[in-house]
This record gives structure tokens, C-alpha cells and sequence, in this order.
């Protein structure tokens, strides 16, 4: 019988399942750094969404998929540090393994002071830093009357790689505009595909980010210079403009990453990759923040500080503890997608 304990949140609608590896009967995740032990998950030859079938993405599986999971289903693995951090993370989703996850770094935070992994006052802030597979961030929790009120996921700097990059989809020619935030997000104006971020048009929506997610695959600017742990096309933004805030810009997102899969929050690492290219456009100023809603209607708020760092801040709750279990006679294993 294998066993397998986790703690569920999720972060503006989006889920996040922590799993540590420490844990009993858990396989260990070697390596030196985190990101070596996210090369080494994926495994040899392997990629982020096509990954090698080891003993830690055995476990990826069981939670993501059903009758345990689901295809929205996202989550983590906690490792040890790299130097310094509280500790480290392997984060995946239904298709395998990602580099970023702003809404995992939040939920994170949350769950560190939650369980008493990191001492917080009752009143006040406490950071928590967490080494990525794309370096370190900053889980900032919010603390009042004993309990905890928000989250401030600080990220790796952000960087536009790429404006107005044509591509073709079933829906017409659209130009994509690429920057790096911990992972690449090429963002695309829903208007211009004839589309409007509603959760009526996401079928729609998720057909034109996968569209985008494959014309873009080996465009030069999706590269890193950390390797291809690093490269490739993570997510797509398809974005909408709302009527400004007293604050700044006011814009409504679906982010489309994985397979089809879709972001229910706002998507942490996509909201620094707009403030850059809001930045870039003049449109995000000293001092003003971008409100960023989801299309579920949860909003993240998010700011550009110095050198490409960002500050994106919004709530974290606990869901559940679960203890999941494969009955060594049940013929469905690990589970299925459909």
C-alpha cells in the first residue's frame, strides 16, 4: 500500500498541493541545487511537459490525476534549499514539471507559517524565502489578530524578450510580446483574435493559447541563457483592458500553460511578465500598481520595483490534509486524465 500525505490550498481560486519529500516513503529528489533536482525529475532527454516516468513523477501522477486529481490540478514537491532559503521546491502540473509558480509561491508562504515551519507574529510580516527551479523568491505573509490576511510573492527579475512577434492561429494573425518572469509568457490581446476573456469563450480562449504556445515553440527569444531547463514558451497571457483603477492599470487575463491547462487565479509569474511589458509601454508608473483579475473574477495586485524585480500580492487558504493511498489490488493504479 502506498501512502502519500499532503496539504491542499489554493491561491485566488488557482489549487496548489504541497507534498514533502521528506515525508515517509516519499523518493528522494537528488541533486545539489533545486534546479538540478528538477532536471533530475524530468529526467534524461526528458523536457518540462514530456517527462521521464521516475520514482518522484510517479508520485506527480498520482496526485494530478484522477480519481486523486485533475486536469486544473497544480502543485509541489518541498525539497531542501539551496543555500540560506527555509527551503526549496519541485512545482508540476497534469503535463510535468515548471521552473515558476507565483501562486505556489504564495500558497507556500501561507502553509510555512501555517505549520510553524517559519515562526510568525501574530501582527506583522515575515518573509519567507524559497529557492525555484529559476532561482529565489519571497513568500512575504501578511499577519493580523493571529492569522493570516495576505501574501506577497516577490520574483526573480523580469525581462522583455520580444514585442509584436506575428503568429498565425485558426483565428487570425496576432501579434505576441514575450517576456521572461522565472518562466517565457507570450502575451496576446484577446480583441485582437475576435475573442473576450469570459468563461464563456474559454474553449476558444484555451485553442488560441495552445496555437500561440506551438507557433512560438522555437522562436529565438523563448531561449535562456540558463539552458532549456529555462526555454520554451511556458504560458500564454490572453489579456483584456478594464477601465483604469485611482492606482493604475486594470486588465482581466486566462493563462494558458501545460496542455490546456488554465490558470484559475490570475497567474503570479504572468502578472510580473505584464508589469514589465506594461512598463516598457508607459502605461505602469513609479508608485502605481496593475489589478489583475482572473477569469474566475479573483484579482492579484502587482508593482515594479527596481531592476526588473516585481511584488505581486493576494490571499492563500487552506483547502484540505489529505492522505492519499494506491491499493496494491486496484487495477486503475495511479489514475487517468481525461
Amino acid at each position: 500500500m502506498i501512502t502519500v500525505r499532503t496539504v491542499d490550498y489554493h491561491t485566488a481560486g488557482e489549487p496548489f498541493r504541497i507534498a514533502d519529500t521528506a515525508g515517509a516513503g516519499m523518493p528522494p529528489a537528488p541533486g545539489d541545487t533545486v534546479a538540478e533536482r528538477c532536471a533530475t525529475a524530468i529526467g534524461p532527454g526528458g523536457s518540462g511537459t514530456a517527462p521521464r516516468r521516475g520514482a518522484l513523477d510517479d508520485v506527480r501522477r498520482l496526485l494530478v490525476q484522477e480519481p486523486r486529481g485533475h486536469a486544473g490540478m497544480y502543485g509541489g514537491f518541498v525539497v531542501p534549499p539551496d543555500d540560506g532559503a527555509h527551503f526549496g521546491v519541485l512545482f508540476w502540473h497534469k503535463d510535468g514539471w515548471s521552473t515558476a509558480c507565483g501562486h505556489g509561491t504564495m500558497a507556500l508562504g501561507a502553509w510555512a507559517v501555517d505549520t510553524g515551519r517559519v515562526a510568525a507574529p501574530d501582527d506583522g510580516d515575515v518573509p519567507v524565502r524559497i529557492d525555484v527551479p529559476s532561482g529565489r523568491v519571497t513568500a512575504t505573509v501578511h499577519r493580523a489578530g493571529g492569522r493570516t490576511t495576505g501574501v506577497t510573492f516577490r520574483n526573480v527579475p523580469a525581462r522583455v524578450s520580444a514585442r509584436k512577434v506575428p503568429v498565425a492561429t485558426s483565428l487570425g494573425l496576432a501579434e505576441a510580446d514575450l517576456a521572461y518572469a522565472g518562466a517565457c509568457y507570450a502575451s496576446v490581446r484577446a480583441g485582437d483574435l475576435g475573442l473576450d476573456v469570459t468563461r464563456a469563450a474559454l474553449p476558444a480562449l484555451v485553442r488560441a493559447g495552445q496555437e500561440i504556445r506551438a507557433a512560438l515553440a522555437a522562436h529565438p527569444a523563448t531561449w535562456h541563457p540558463g539552458g532549456p531547463l529555462l526555454s520554451g514558451v511556458y504560458g500564454v497571457i490572453l489579456h483584456e483592458e478594464l477601465p483604469d483603477t485611482p492606482f493604475g492599470p486594470h486588465q482581466r487575463n486566462v493563462t494558458v500553460f501545460a496542455d490546456g491547462q488554465v490558470d484559475r487565479s490570475p497567474c503570479g509569474s504572468g502578472t510580473s511578465a505584464r508589469l514589465v511589458l506594461l512598463a516598457e509601454d508607459g502605461r505602469l508608473g513609479p508608485g502605481e500598481d496593475l489589478l489583475h483579475e482572473s477569469v474566475a473574477g479573483t484579482v492579484f495586485t502587482g508593482r515594479l520595483l527596481e531592476g526588473g524585480v516585481t511584488e505581486v500580492t493576494g490571499t492563500a487558504h487552506r483547502t484540505g490534509e489529505h492522505t492519499f493511498v494506491v491499493d496494491p489490488h486496484d487495477g486503475l493504479g495511479a489514475g487517468f486524465l481525461l
